[in-house]
């Protein structure tokens, strides 16, 4: 089960650029226990992640990478000092709300991944959802789907940027709070060999769209895995 949800949810994120992560994260916790997740999630999405930014290495805007960098350096020292494996129910709930803020607020609706500021914003947030719930699918598009950049370059970003987040969790749940993973080894593998065969997939089919289309379904898709991450939080509390 769980390696058919990585390879569907990795097809689903070639396409789209977001939302497996999310979805994946949700069938992870109620599988496994946290530890084991976390450093699951990461070894698939970072696979995942970094296999799409390949495959689209040509359209990566380089610039928004070293600002960006800068906000996740913050966010996992500032986790460091204090290093302790959170309740996700809580920073799911929130990761789903924000979304729904987006789109009713003008101000949150602004944010423009292209611009530093926002960017290095954008570093310190994303990364510390990563690191609080596992994933930050909703918490990211928000950035990216209201910047100037097209489809092609909107996923090929965002696979950068979640690659590094990815890895910076491994780093922090296994170097820095040292949590035990009881994974079997074969898992882990064949996962990460699905997450990168999926994404291969879904990257195909993401260049058959046109940007008016993946704009529209994006946004549907963003609000819909939003919802499902403020039910799965409440059951997560509960």
């Amino acid at each position: 089960m769980i390696i058919l949800a990585v390879c569907a949810t990795s097809l689903l994120s070639g396409i789209l650029g977001m939302a497996g992560g999310m979805i994946l994260m949700v069938i992870l916790v109620t599988t496994l226990g946290v530890a084991s997740t976390m450093m699951l999630h990461g070894a698939v999405q970072a696979t995942s992640n970094g296999s799409r930014a390949w495959f689209l290495r040509n359209q990566i805007r380089w610039s928004i990478m070293p600002i960006y960098a800068l906000g996740a350096f913050f966010s996992v020292a500032g986790f460091s000092l204090v290093a302790f494996i959170p309740e996700p129910g809580v920073v799911l709930i929130l990761v789903g709300l924000f979304p729904w803020l987006a789109r009713f607020s003008k101000k949150l609706a602004g944010l423009d991944i292209t611009r530093p500021l926002t960017t290095f914003a954008c570093g310190i947030v994303v990364t510390s959802a990563q690191l609080l719930a596992g994933a930050s699918g909703p918490l990211l598009d928000v950035f990216y789907l209201n910047s100037p950049l097209n489809r092609l370059e909107i996923v090929a970003n965002k696979a950068i940027t979640q690659a590094v987040g990815h890895i910076l969790k491994i780093i922090y749940y296994g170097l820095i709070v040292q949590v035990i993973a009881d994974l079997p080894w074969w898992l882990i593998g064949t996962a990460m060999v699905s997450a990168a065969l999926g994404t291969r997939i879904g990257t195909s089919l993401l260049k058959r769209w046109n940007d008016r289309d993946f704009q529209r379904v994006s946004q549907l898709i963003i609000l819909t895995v939003a919802s499902l991450c403020i039910v799965q939080g409440v059951r997560l509390l509960v």
